[in-house]
């Protein structure tokens, strides 16, 4: 097996390791559902197996399948996941020995898999790094599943590194066209493709993520109370479900606290703000007399390199993350304090934009030009439309695998049980373009 290969099985064994740490648990815990938003754990343990026997067994590697009987079963189309108790589901051990299977037979597909092959779906192992991806995203759900249970003791909380402050609240993009997009990252997904100029006017976006004690502000401000910062759906969703604060925080006198996988404890008022929805963060940046990025916006200042004219693909370049660049890959259960990572700041001096929080944009989940779907229309054409939000930046929860400057999430506007957060951004005013932001802290 020659290095390249040797570094897939790496992630492969990577992936695996951490969807059996996640679901090393009684069956009951396995089996239950903790809330109508999620499927119970077993049935995304299952998933991910069967969607490696679908892609890696069958599709690439020509295998008689498995277990055809289940395909539909763990389908993600076919059942929506308030109704997955309902089915026959896999039973824990039976899922454990049904994806170690699928797992064993994968290595063997690549051992004999060409790398170099003109066929999209083996170059450069394009579908290895579909069902790695794929896994490390649902690992993310499972944790947040397991946010949502309440039960303690399933997660690792390492050390990160301390925050910082002062420096300047804002960073200013000069006006002019970028190369949104790619097509040269081996793993990236259709959405991502193809890469496209894009001519924007200057503008600021904040140097890191909105932090609690902002947003605390606004709350003290009224701002839950006042239809003012929301919109027309915003206000409606606001008073249907009571929403008074981010999800899993709860207010005890002069304190906020909040309920982190089963653990109480105050709210660290200088991490990133985490579990708000789309109106939410929309309703903050209204507040705020700003406004959320577009997703280009979001995506320039992250990759955008204008001495070299490229885009790279981290913030910092294009070397890997590292423990000292981004909070990623589950290192701690939760986000840095601001200002951790002044090594991770992208060209313009954003920083945390990848690891922390998912960030919100303003943009809808819309076709790049030239999009096509590859490998299959349901990982994102059918989600095309005005009814996705983008998200970008990967959180805490992320794997460095899933995470680069042209990663596209999407959710439903009314989310917040994923690790999601937002900064904010304005439009520069004509002095301030053509002072190219000079004279602002």
């Amino acid at each position: 097996m020659n290095d390249r290969k040797e570094l897939i099985a790496a992630e492969l064994i990577a992936v695996r390791d951490r969807s059996l740490a996640y679901t090393d648990a009684d069956d009951d815990m396995l089996v239950r559902q903790h809330s109508p938003l999620m499927s119970p754990l077993v049935w995304d343990l299952a998933h991910v197996g069967n969607y490696e026997e679908l892609w890696v067994l069958r599709e690439a590697g020509g295998i008689t399948p498995l277990r055809p009987e289940i395909d539909e079963m763990y389908d993600a189309f076919k059942t929506p996941r308030r109704d997955r108790p309902t089915l026959p589901l896999l039973r824990p051990d039976e899922a454990r020995r049904y994806i170690s299977g699928v797992r064993g037979r994968a290595l063997d597909v690549l051992d004999k898999i060409d790398l170099e092959s003109p066929d999209p779906l083996h170059r450069d192992g394009f579908v290895f790094g579909l069902v790695i991806q794929h896994e490390h995203q649902h690992d993310e759900t499972m944790l947040a599943t397991l946010q949502l249970s309440g039960e303690p003791g399933l997660v690792r909380d390492g050390a990160l590194p301390p925050g910082r402050s002062g420096g300047p609240r804002e960073v200013f993009v000069p006006a002019g066209p970028f190369r949104m997009g790619t097509d040269t990252l081996p793993w990236a997904y259709d959405n991502e493709r193809r890469a496209h100029t894009v001519d924007l006017p200057a503008y600021w976006i904040d140097r890191f993520p909105v932090g609690n004690r902002d947003y605390m502000a606004f709350i003290e401000a009224g701002g839950y109370d006042d239809p003012r910062w929301w919109t027309a759906e915003g206000w409606a969703w606001r008073r249907e479900h009571d929403a008074t604060a981010p999800l899993f925080w709860v207010r005890d006198g002069d304190t906020w606290w909040r309920t982190r996988f089963g653990r109480t404890e105050p709210v660290p008022p200088d991490e990133p703000v985490q579990h708000v929805c789309w109106y939410e963060a929309d309703a903050y940046a209204r507040w705020a007399g700003r406004r959320l990025p577009t997703e280009a916006e979001w995506e320039k200042a992250c990759g955008w390199d204008p001495s070299a004219g490229r885009s790279r693909r981290y913030p910092w370049g294009d070397e890997a993350p590292t423990p000292e660049r981004a909070n990623l890959g589950h290192r701690a259960a939760r986000p840095a304090p601001l200002g951790a990572y002044p090594a991770g700041a992208s060209a313009y001096g954003a920083e945390q934009m990848v690891g922390d929080v998912w960030e919100w944009t303003s943009s809808w989940f819309l076709p790049y030009p030239g999009f096509r779907s590859f490998p299959y229309p349901e990982y994102s054409e059918v989600f095309f439309g005005e009814r996705f939000r983008v998200l970008r930046g990967g959180s805490w929860a992320a794997d460095p695998a899933a995470v680069r400057t042209t990663f596209r999430n999407w959710d439903f506007p009314i989310r917040r049980q994923i690790f999601s957060g937002f900064r904010c951004a304005r439009t520069a005013t004509p002095e301030e373009a053509a002072a190219g932001g000079r004279g602002r802290a």
